[in-house]
């Protein structure tokens, strides 16, 4: 299958899932002249409408079984989220039938003078790194979108009418596993960490199916020199097929050595692209420019540098493109300050990963925590934090899980249980936190699981936290 019109025609093509990619690519294929059957593991209210709405352009729906084949098909196009071991997959295999995912699908689909993409992956830190990116290239003037996994859709970033100098490309594990064809200019696997290990099966397959990104780069390989998972993102690079003449270069909260872009004395600097870089560095920013500078943050911010410095851009736009960035909700939050102590909502650290990199940002805490784990284990998050707890309230579902690492590594921090899972139970925490928290310390809504035992995402669980913080306050 190539990316010329003309070649669609007739196509039988199935598409699997609905959902946000099923939709668009189903009529995008059929806009192309393919025949498009789309099949849906379920078959609620939502799923029958967007048949309907598939339906009435003439395109085949088939709700209820995701599982088996469409008789003719010669491609399959995924929901990211499907697991490789689904039955449709493995009928597929046996047939000699090529699977892609939506962001193959938008790859396939580029046109001949089509952006270049930068693209970022990582356990934690993507979207961030990735609206830092777009918000750098957008400073040099550049015409860019933030997309893939975030912003826009990229069969609408491939297809549309809009043109783009160049793309920053958010793309998740799911996203890359399949992705076989792409091949971007320069890309970024910011961390590793166990993370979707029941979709990928071992943390070998879920680390190599990030390494993808690095597959065919033709400028550089930005890696995380001060990552100490194994596999590490460095090793991920050496493994890594790429162009002639692409580099690996590293980012660090360090002094950077040559190819690398770190931090001297509160300035963001490079020395992977200047002149004599074994000698000369240039600085990009200041650690101020950088909301929030917490240390986690700034390395977003030196891997989405070294993206926009491996594009060309000029050192200014790093600058006034990190000034001009706001994060989004739920990140690193300050909230307000109460009686000397500050209230931040980080919900979005969903995973010990994340919780990790939020803890290390404060010296005194009252930490928050808790809500489904997914298989996560404590011992280790617990361990790094523990000269940093003032206290710590449990919420959720699987609060215990957290208590018991608590006991065994920071028996000397007080811990509040709090023995409820209902929606209110977030203000009993704030005052809870608030009891125990001293002038000076910070009350850090970090939950390192996610959110799905008490509240819709962990949107509204951020929200239930400012709110209850502000009814403290008022």
């Amino acid at each position: 299958m190539g990316n010329e019109v003309t070649h669609w025609q007739g196509q039988h093509v199935t598409v699997a899932g609905l959902g946000v990619s099923g939709v668009p690519a189903a009529k995008v294929l059929h806009g192309l002249g393919a025949r498009v059957t789309v099949v849906n593991d379920g078959a609620d209210e939502r799923a029958r409408a967007q048949a309907a709405d598939l339906e009435a352009l003439g395109i085949t729906v088939r709700l209820g079984d995701g599982d088996s084949l469409p008789e003719s098909t010669d491609l399959i196009v995924t929901a990211p989220g499907w697991k490789p071991t689904k039955p449709l997959f493995t009928a597929a295999a046996a047939a000699g039938v090529p699977v892609w995912g939506d962001v193959e699908l938008a790859w396939r689909l580029r046109g001949p003078n089509a952006a270049p993409w930068l693209a970022v992956t990582g356990t934690n830190g993507k979207t961030t790194t990735v609206q830092m990116l777009a918000s750098i290239l957008t400073a040099a003037g550049l015409r860019t979108a933030a997309v893939g996994n975030i912003g826009v859709s990229l069969l609408d970033a491939v297809t549309g009418d809009e043109e783009y100098d160049v793309l920053a490309v958010e793309l998740s594990s799911y996203q890359l596993h399949w992705a076989p064809s792409l091949r971007a200019h320069s890309a970024a696997v910011l961390n590793l960490a166990p993370d979707h290990l029941d979709w990928h099966g071992s943390m070998e397959a879920y680390a190599a199916d990030k390494g993808r990104v690095y597959a065919g780069n033709q400028v550089a390989c930005v890696y995380n020199v001060d990552a100490t998972d194994k596999p590490s993102t460095e090793d991920l690079v050496r493994e890594a097929d790429v162009e002639e003449g692409c580099r690996a270069v590293g980012f660090t909260l360090g002094a950077p050595a040559p190819s690398q872009l770190g931090v001297v004395d509160g300035i963001l600097v490079d020395r992977a692209f200047v002149e004599n870089r074994q000698r000369n560095a240039q600085e990009l920013a200041e650690v101020a420019d950088v909301n929030p500078p917490a240390p986690h943050n700034i390395a977003n911010a030196l891997a989405a540098a070294a993206l926009a410095r491996a594009y060309g851009v000029p050192a200014a736009a790093v600058r006034d493109g990190l000034r001009a960035f706001t994060p989004d909700a739920h990140r690193i939050a300050h909230v307000a300050d109460l009686d000397e102590v500050a209230y931040v909502d980080d919900s979005k650290a969903t995973n010990t990963h994340a919780a990790e990199a939020s803890l290390a940002a404060y010296e005194s805490i009252v930490w928050i925590a808790g809500g489904l784990a997914k298989g996560a284990t404590f011992d280790e998050l617990v361990t790094g934090a523990a000269r940093r707890l003032r206290g710590v309230v449990l919420i959720g579902a699987d609060r215990a899980l957290i208590r018991e690492a608590l006991a065994r590594h920071a028996p000397q921090v007080p811990v509040v249980d709090l023995d409820r899972t209902d929606t209110g139970a977030m203000l009993a925490a704030v005052q809870e936190a608030r009891r125990l928290a001293r002038p000076g310390d910070t009350v850090l809504l970090a939950p390192a699981c996610a959110s799905m035992d008490m509240f819709v995402n962990y949107n509204k669980r951020g929200d239930a936290f400012a709110q209850a913080v502000r009814e403290l306050g008022a």
